[in-house]
């Protein structure tokens, strides 16, 4: 898929990870009978860090206000009003992929893709408003940060919803999106964890770019104190937040489990990436390429008695 498309020629500003992606996704969900699931996950996975690439590091502002104006219309005759020619591309390229999703599942299941979308629609206006501060060199206060990076954090919480879309209904239901909707304590943490991790690994790389303040930043300024004090700081908030999540294993809760398993599985795999304080994903290094050496390439151990 990603090579029938010619992404990575169509794209060259983008990182070319499709390996990478799909390992993030089998992390997610791995059994047998999610098989669909992880394709339609992995593609929404990939066309989004396409979409961090544009709004993060290539496109200018004229163009992204067009962009985002596009995705919250999400309709394929608004295609003429984009320039230049990348961005008709992705904006087709993202229709055309949900398009596919919506044939290849049950009538009775569309609601869950519909709601995943308008996740992809809120996560899109979350990346615009931090291309508006970079924009304007503006340095937002933390809890400002926090707003806003929390949505388009790996597009995490959109992921979450995506993640549902091919599951079963009588797990995913209409309840189970209305509690995806209020920002559960253990989708709260997981988002967080993440953010945390993931802005104390690139940071380094970020502050040689031009960039909006991270995590990082934002409570050095706020609080008066030195790089290596808030980084002590953040990571003693991602400790919390993992007993946030786990007090969510220990207590009766209004989802199913395997609701529950799905968003451990994405903090699980943030950890991996954003481990030892290193951007795993941006800057493919030795934990991960071990990790994925060990999954789908290297064959297992016999072990005779």
């Amino acid at each position: 898929w990603w090579k029938e498309h010619e992404f990575a020629k169509k794209f060259p500003f983008a990182r070319d990870r499709i390996v990478e992606l799909y390992f993030w996704i089998l992390g997610v969900y791995y059994e047998p009978k999610y098989s669909q699931a992880r394709k339609l996950l992995t593609k929404v996975i990939a066309l989004t860090s396409i979409t961090d690439d544009i709004y993060d590091a290539y496109g200018t502002i004229d163009e992204l206000q067009l962009l985002t104006q596009a995705m919250q219309r999400w309709d394929i005759s608004y295609i003429d009003k984009l320039e230049p020619e990348y961005l008709k591309t992705y904006y087709k390229a993202m229709l055309d992929s949900y398009e596919e999703f919506e044939k290849e599942l049950k009538k009775k299941e569309i609601y869950k893709l519909e709601y995943a979308k308008e996740e992809m629609k809120r996560m899109i206006r979350a990346y615009f408003e931090e291309a508006r501060w970079l924009n304007q060199k503006y340095f937002p206060s933390l809890d400002e940060h926090l707003r806003v990076s929390y949505v388009t954090n790996c597009g995490n919480i959109m992921l979450i919803a995506t993640s549902f879309v091919g599951m079963d209904n009588d797990i995913v239901t209409n309840q189970t999106l209305q509690w995806l909707s209020n920002d559960p304590k253990i989708v709260k943490a997981s988002t967080l964890l993440s953010r945390h991790m993931n802005d104390i690994a690139s940071r380094k790389f970020e502050q040689e770019r031009n960039h909006i303040p991270s995590t990082v930043e934002c409570y050095m300024k706020q609080y008066g104190v030195s790089e290596e004090e808030a980084v002590e700081e953040l990571n003693k908030r991602v400790v919390n937040y993992w007993k946030e999540i786990n007090e969510d294993f220990i207590r009766p809760t209004a989802v199913p489990f395997p609701i529950l398993i799905r968003v451990l599985n994405f903090t699980k795999v943030a950890e991996l990436i954003y481990k030892e304080g290193d951007d795993q994903y941006t800057h493919v290094g030795k934990v991960l390429k071990k990790s994925i050496a060990a999954l789908l390439i290297d064959p297992i151990p016999y072990l005779y008695n």
